[in-house]
């Protein structure tokens, strides 16, 4: 299971072991104060990377990491 989230030090502690880091708690996979493309970019990138560490083999705790 793959845990997209902005706050990686909780989410290591109650035990995930793959990760990929979000933008922010209201807005996760977005910032509304950029344009609806670089929106749909960010969104884009970090789902991408969150469907690929679906797949990943991994022996401890994992931070994947997202270049937007």
């Amino acid at each position: 299971m793959v845990q997209m989230c902005n706050l990686i030090p909780v989410a290591s502690t109650v035990g995930a072991n793959k990760m990929v880091p979000t933008i922010s708690i209201p807005y996760p996979l977005g910032d509304p104060s950029t344009s609806k493309e670089a929106q749909w970019k960010l969104r884009y990138h970090r789902t991408k990377v969150a469907v690929e560490a679906l797949t990943a083999e991994v022996q401890e705790q994992t931070v994947f990491k997202v270049k937007i």
